[in-house]
């Protein structure tokens, strides 16, 4: 190949990075508004036509899945203020409250994210799992038996954007009567786990 040819094909390469770059970042702007995100108004924030933005992605939730990647803080980070704790149900009250203020913030794209998953079940592993990373966090002091796997399970429900969306869509409570409701159910929920079954001081090695 020769040199003008080389960098020909390294100038296409080096736009196509900046297009990808360009589009990625408009949608990570967006998230951030908490608006709803869709795809022509990623490409028009990114100065691209939709078309072009469908081609370097497929569809909405493959974009939002690199979109949210680092835009949330490790499980570790996100728990830092209740990391001394030996109670099980102030943990999980943390990672619940934790969870569904960061769902308001971004909550135009959880919402697409949840619908394209949804109407798409087999893009469902896209989907970042951080309910799951702060549940297994919270409750990583207190080992993994069985009955543990079962609360995980439980808190899998409640500790979601899905939860949070029902009660303030469906029920019809302002965000901070939902956050505290399901925050509630959560701290139940592990508390009953734990009463009469097991002490709740943490695990030692």
């Amino acid at each position: 190949m020769t040199t003008a040819a080389s960098e020909v094909t390294g100038g296409r390469a080096n736009q196509k990075t900046r297009t990808r770059r360009a589009i990625v970042d408009a949608c990570r702007d967006l998230v951030r508004t908490g608006a709803e995100v869709t795809m022509p108004e990623v490409a028009r924030r990114a100065l691209v036509s939709e078309a072009t933005a469908y081609r370097y992605f497929p569809d909405l939730t493959s974009l939002l899945a690199e979109t949210i990647d680092g835009l949330w803080p490790s499980p570790a980070e996100a728990l830092a203020p209740v990391a001394s704790s030996a109670d099980p149900v102030e943990r999980v009250r943390f990672a619940c409250e934790f969870l569904l203020r960061g769902v308001l913030s971004y909550q135009g794209a959880v919402r697409a994210m949840i619908s394209g998953t949804i109407t798409r079940p087999g893009l469902a592993p896209v989907r970042p799992g951080i309910r799951l990373g702060l549940i297994d966090y919270a409750l990583a002091p207190f080992g993994d038996g069985t009955d543990l796997a079962q609360l995980k399970r439980d808190l899998a429900v409640t500790v979601s954007a899905e939860a949070l969306f029902t009660l303030t869509d469906l029920c019809g409570l302002g965000p901070d009567e939902a956050i505290a409701s399901a925050t509630q159910t959560a701290a139940t929920l592990t508390a009953a786990a734990f009463s009469g079954v097991r002490e709740t001081r943490p695990v030692r090695d």
